[in-house]
């Protein structure tokens, strides 16, 4: 499988809407230089060079996002892109998954998500609890909030609708059985949005982006290791906690730590 190293084109009428830090022709044009870069990067076969170009490419991306107000799936996705073909595996995840939590039903992010995660050196694989409940509710682990919002809509409409004809028709047996699966259905759908959504502003997450990092018992360098090999760049892990020089983590496998602030990004 390889990457999918091209950049997303969008409408940036209405990306100059939303801003209004920087004038349109300046947003535009950083567009434009940035897509430009990212193109000559990927037909340039020197590697310094190439790197550059990613790199400007990646630097007005950015620019575009932070003095220009937009914060869009596509301009992470092609932020991502950059990072993963100049080899910062780390920064690749991060952006990806920034372009996931904006728009999670985004086949060409998640594969390129997927990808780039197979690239990481850390394997930390999850308890077996974790993986009963990622095989029970599936449906809550593998669609998006987007997409079960969407189908939770789509079942109260069915719902409704049979409801409405048991009404005008009479209760029959089939109609009563659809209604009562549609209903749980339904039930099922809106229990996991209220928790996706719940769960999506309680936890922030982080990935790591130093080469490698001890990972200690505490927040300082007198603490023991919390585990007997360093932690690598492109680790994933969700914050429970933070002081001015330290993050207090959890990883995959529910193990928890300390590490650097300078040694991570947040998502």
């Amino acid at each position: 499988m390889k990457i999918r190293a091209t950049i997303c084109i969008f409408l940036m009428l209405g990306f100059w809407v939303l801003a209004d830090t920087l004038p349109r022709e300046q947003l535009a044009l950083l567009f434009t230089q940035a897509n430009d870069a990212f193109r000559k990067a990927n037909t340039t076969p020197e590697s310094q060079q190439r790197d550059l170009l990613y790199q400007q490419a990646i630097l007005d991306y950015q620019k575009i996002i932070n003095e220009g107000g937009i914060k869009n799936a596509k301009l992470y996705y092609n932020i991502a892109n950059a990072y993963f073909l100049k080899g910062d595996i780390a920064r690749a995840i991060l952006n990806y998954r920034r372009a996931e939590k904006l728009d999670g039903g985004d086949a060409n992010i998640l594969k390129n998500l997927t990808f780039a995660r197979s690239r990481r050196v850390d394997e930390i694989e999850t308890k077996t609890k974790e993986r009963i409940l990622h095989t029970l509710f599936f449906w809550h682990y593998d669609f998006s909030l987007k997409t079960r919002f969407l189908f939770s809509c789509i079942f109260f409409g069915a719902l409704c609708l049979v409801l409405t004809l048991m009404l005008w028709a009479g209760r029959r047996a089939l109609a009563t059985s659809v209604a009562v699966i549609t209903a749980v259905l339904l039930v099922c759908l809106a229990a996991s949005v209220l928790v996706g959504a719940a769960a999506e502003v309680r936890t922030i997450s982080g990935v790591i982006t130093a080469p490698q990092i001890v990972a200690r018992q505490g927040d300082g360098q007198n603490y023991p290791p919390s585990f007997k090999d360093p932690l690598h760049e492109g680790t994933e892990f969700d914050l429970l906690e933070q002081r001015p020089l330290w993050y207090h983590i959890r990883l995959g496998d529910s193990s928890d730590a300390w590490i650097p602030r300078n040694a991570a990004e947040l998502i």
